[in-house]
């Protein structure tokens, strides 16, 4: 297979896109709460969110992650776990570092207002040609280009770019038509921020992977891969990957709480190390009985000593980028932390917590599926009784 190469077409070719998939923008685009602000910061946590998740999952987070950390501000300011608290469900938590240790340099550097200027942008944390591309055209209204997958599927389309789906060949070919179709309009085509999100918004509803809606789409005149007979064939997909199996073991331990007032009883969480994936979270204490050692071992030692197993109480499934985890959680007495009130409350990666103080932990996905069944499995009330401590 050939490289793909972008051939720009002729001027009457570009004008039709442009104004065709302007108007259709105008009365078929998604009303996202992201989409009545023009405040640089909302946008881009907004664009932050969305990378590798659901939009139905981030109409959930944004408006809660923007009431905790209302500004620029508030987020530089705040306590990394606070933040990951915040974020966690969402997933790939280096995204979330990342928007913090960049809301810092702006405060530092740039009054805290996100730069307008692209290569200042791009110097941020966590900040790569899209994200830039999207704040700055979309809160600004800059020329910008962007490419996400949905614009590299529509150009790969639109322009007959055959090549392998986010694959630097054909990626390389996609920016070229981007910074071409948004920096060589005229202003009165179509604003920037309307046309780069009119380009994803074709790709998310109409130009899609599997089956796209030639019949329905507004720019199907104009499309190369529909002429040619080839729109569901482009780009072509990547080579699949097996997916890696993980098992784990998932301990339960309970004692009961600190006195009148507080909650009746806690849980034991152990702290992930500050290295690695899901740095700094907190979980149940997690063993892996095989897999490629997503979870660390210098943990192994500790817990083993520390935990005694008893009775199953249920499995679960959950799944961290290619990885298929299975876990089977059970309860497990514990030798720790028995001295009463003046016990320190966290010791090292362990500590004890009640549901409400669990609940406010930057928690793992999988912690919070476990507390989760945990609270609504009626065979609580049996398994935790006052005599006895998993």
């Amino acid at each position: 297979m050939a490289s793909p190469t972008f051939q720009a077409p002729d001027e009457a070719t570009l004008q039709g896109l442009r104004r065709d998939l302007s108007a259709w923008f105008a009365g078929a685009q998604r009303d996202m709460p992201w989409r009545r602000t023009r405040d640089a910061y909302g946008v881009w946590v907004s664009e932050a969110m969305l990378q590798q998740t659901r939009v139905e999952t981030v109409l959930d987070y944004w408006p809660r992650f923007l009431e905790r950390f209302p500004t620029l501000r508030d987020l530089a300011a705040a306590d990394e776990e606070a933040v990951l608290e915040a974020w966690s469900g969402l997933g790939y938590y280096r995204r979330a570092r990342s928007l913090q240790a960049a809301a810092k340099v702006i405060v530092e550097e740039h009054g805290a207002e996100f730069p307008r200027e692209l290569d200042a942008a791009l110097s941020l944390p966590g900040i790569g040609p899209y994200t830039a591309g999207a704040v700055l055209s979309i809160a600004y209204d800059l020329p910008v280009a962007i490419v996400d997958g949905n614009v590299e599927r529509v150009f790969s389309r639109w322009f007959l770019l055959d090549g392998v789906r986010s694959s630097g060949p054909l990626l390389r070919e996609a920016w070229k038509a981007a910074r071409l179709l948004v920096e060589e309009r005229s202003a009165e085509e179509v604003a920037p921020r309307d046309w780069n999100q009119a380009l994803m918004e074709l790709g998310a509803l109409i130009c899609k992977p599997a089956s796209p809606q030639c019949g329905a789409c507004p720019v199907a005149a104009h499309c190369q891969a529909r002429a040619a007979g080839v729109a569901a064939d482009l780009p072509r997909p990547k080579p699949k990957k097996a997916p890696v199996e993980v098992a784990l073991e998932v301990f339960v331990a309970q004692r009961p709480g600190g006195g009148p007032g507080k909650e009746q009883h806690e849980w034991l969480l152990e702290r992930r190390p500050d290295g690695g994936l899901m740095a700094g979270m907190w979980e149940f204490p997690t063993v892996e009985a095989s897999g490629p050692e997503l979870f660390p071992r210098d943990l192994r030692a500790e817990l083993e000593s520390t935990l005694e197993p008893q009775e199953d109480l249920f499995a679960i499934s959950h799944g961290i980028t290619k990885h298929r985890i299975k876990a089977r959680v059970r309860a497990a007495r514990c030798s720790w932390g028995r001295g009463g009130e003046s016990e320190d409350r966290t010791v090292g990666a362990l500590g004890w917590f009640g549901p409400s103080a669990a609940e406010g932990l930057a928690l793992t996905g999988m912690a919070k599926k476990v507390l989760a069944r945990l609270k609504r499995d009626a065979r609580q009330t049996e398994l935790f009784g006052d005599d006895r401590r998993l």
